[in-house]
């Protein structure tokens, strides 16, 4: 018997099924599905469990005169198969073609390109407008998962859905689990509809002025399309609540179905992102504790868990005496390091808010002024979400927060999950901290300090791979001094690190181990002895310091792991003005980057050793003429 996919092209292809073969297509999909995140890596858990609801809506739907948009599209996997993206899936030499979200550059099938959540409701809501107000008749699907209603702007886009009216279908994926467990008031009427099988009284839909939809078994195409079919075209706003198994066919029984009694943390956090093949590691490594956790493939953690760990290890040991230390996660906390074993032991040291940034901002900011002491912690791409709340109830108030920031820098990502423009965004903002450190001994001096004597708002931006390489390798920077149970704080002040003449190089944070190699370049090739310097801090200039140097080097380059236009650099080169002193800067350009390799990036920012020796010398050799 050949294959169903082989012949699916479009989802007209689909209509022309028996509801047999469909079926049998979503167990085809279902172990393609396996086979490629196991290999590629992926978000594997999130899209096993809406393999049947997808192929049901494109089978009573007609994509793309009706639109179906997704949140976060961590589940779009199997709507790219269908409409006409299949060999990305099947063919390794096309596996890179595609994002691993939406994209209206891939498809006509994808309106948005979207990797942040929360944000289906109000954008299905936009689009029904217009098509109200220009006599269209297209059918607006919203699909978005029960993890990501905790968010701001999804409680937003429902509100204003019963208010506008007209056809708006939005296709609520419950699978019980967002990337950890979900948290929140919500979620109790979540499963009191569950248990009633979409009777209960308690449906905040309803409440809402929404009508409403229950399917039972979310994972079966009869009963889908049966509903698909009731709601499409209603000329009222209507919530599909579908009850979805998430990671479906990765455990046991009956026909590979894993029951939700069984969909513990290996399943449920761990199969909701497959993380791509590692690399082995380059050289021996030495038996210390940078070795420590390796996985059961006994690969090394990346910097977030190795760094995360570190932090919450060091934050641990402070709970008996401080009961109002408090880490908190917008709901992604295996991947910074904040392990499972870790949030049981802290009690209610832990939170998780779920995807709620802005509110996991806010609510720490009042933990604060009560006379806690809360540590936000989640990626880079993240916290713009939270913009408003750093700057007014956390920096605005003084308020002691400290935000750490994972997942920075240059780095082959999707569009939608860019770590560079992070120390713009922050170092913007009046009355915050912003620190770099180089070390994981200097993060945990400033995360002590951040989170002990100076009661004021701060963000430390997490070290990278970079910076985790030269530990592994034994080649680590020494940290600053630092006396926690004092008021000082170290760094106030660039530090010399190496002094030199002529050039002196500022790196900061994750870009300093960068920096020595160029300083160890311009010494071999030029016969150069450059000063190099660890700043510390983006948020404001040593002035003092850069006064120092401008009298003994007629070079300062300053190198960052961040965006260079409106960054730290150019604040440098601003305060040198038309001084005797001239000014290079590196860092990353203003732009969007799609998958492309970190060393491409590298290449095309001057950011490698050679580019940046080269562009030196032609420096020195200008200010010669």
């Amino acid at each position: 018997m050949g294959k169903l996919l082989d012949s699916i092209d479009s989802p007209k292809d689909l209509k022309v099924l028996s509801l047999e073969e469909l079926n049998r297509l979503a167990d085809e999909i279902r172990q393609l599905l396996i086979r490629y995140c196991r290999r590629h890596g992926g978000h594997l858990g999130s899209n096993l469990a809406t393999i049947e609801p997808i192929i049901a809506l494109h089978y009573v739907f007609n994509m793309p005169h009706d639109h179906l948009i997704f949140d976060v599209s961590h589940q779009a996997y199997t709507h790219k198969i269908l409409t006409g993206r299949r060999q990305a899936y099947t063919n390794p030499e096309h596996q890179k073609d595609l994002s691993g979200f939406t994209s209206p550059k891939e498809s006509p099938y994808d309106d948005f390109m979207l990797g942040h959540t929360g944000t289906s409701i109000g954008l299905a809501c936009g689009m029904a407008a217009q098509r109200d107000a220009t006599g269209g008749r297209a059918n607006i699907i919203a699909f978005i998962g029960d993890g990501s209603l905790s968010s701001g702007p999804a409680f937003e886009g429902l509100d204003w859905a019963a208010e506008q009216g007209g056809n708006l279908i939005i296709v609520v994926n419950d699978n019980e689990m967002s990337i950890a467990e979900n948290h929140g008031g919500l979620y109790k009427s979540l499963a009191a509809l569950r248990a009633s099988g979409g009777r209960s009284s308690d449906n905040p839909f309803r409440a809402l002025g929404l009508d409403y939809r229950y399917i039972k078994e979310g994972n079966r195409i009869k009963d889908l399309i049966e509903v698909f079919r009731q709601v499409k075209d209603a000329d009222h706003p209507v919530v599909v609540h579908i009850h979805t198994r998430k990671g479906l066919g990765l455990g046991q029984g009956s026909q590979g179905q894993i029951g939700l009694a069984s969909m513990n943390e290996s399943i449920g956090e761990k199969a909701h992102m497959t993380p791509l093949p590692d690399l082995p590691a380059e050289g021996p490594v030495e038996a210390n504790h940078w070795q420590d956790g390796l996985d059961s493939l006994g690969r090394l953690p990346n910097s977030r868990k190795t760094y995360g760990r570190m932090a919450m290890q060091a934050l641990e040991a402070r709970f008996p005496k401080e009961p109002g230390l408090v880490v908190i996660s917008p709901a992604t906390p295996l991947s910074n390091g904040i392990d499972p074993d870790f949030r049981q032991r802290a009690g209610n040291h832990y939170r998780d808010v779920g995807i709620a940034e802005s509110h996991a901002v806010a609510y720490a900011a009042g933990i604060a002024k009560a006379g806690g002491t809360p540590v936000v912690a989640t990626s880079a791409t993240f916290f713009q979400r939270a913009y408003d709340q750093i700057e007014q109830e956390m920096a605005l108030n003084g308020s002691a927060v400290t935000l750490l920031v994972f997942s920075t820098g240059v780095a082959r990502t999707d569009a939608t999950h860019s770590g560079v423009t992070d120390m713009v965004m922050m170092r913007g903002i009046p009355g915050l901290t912003c620190l770099a450190p180089t070390s994981g001994a200097e993060f945990l001096n400033m995360l002590a300090w951040a989170t002990g004597p100076a009661r004021q708002p701060a963000v430390i931006r997490v070290p990278g791979e970079r910076t985790l390489a030269t530990e592994r390798a034994g080649k680590p920077i020494a940290a600053a001094t630092f006396d926690p149970t004092t008021g000082d704080q170290p760094w106030d002040r660039y530090r010399i690190l190496r002094q030199g003449r002529t050039v002196a190089l500022l790196a900061l944070g994750d870009a300093l181990p960068l920096a020595r190699d160029l300083a160890d370049s311009l010494e071999e090739s030029l016969g150069l002895q450059p000063t190099l310097v660890d700043p510390h801090r983006y948020d404001r200039l040593d002035e003092q310091t850069l006064d120092v140097l401008s009298d003994t080097h007629s070079l300062v380059v300053t190198i960052e792991d961040g965006q260079l236009d409106g960054g730290w650099g150019q604040a440098v080169a601003a305060y040198y003005g038309p001084s005797q002193v001239r000014t290079l800067a590196f860092g990353a350009a203003k732009e969007f980057n799609d998958r492309v390799p970190k060393a491409t990036l590298l290449e095309r920012y001057g950011m490698t050793v050679p580019a940046m020796a080269q562009a030196i010398s032609d420096a020195l050799v200008d200010q010669a003429s």
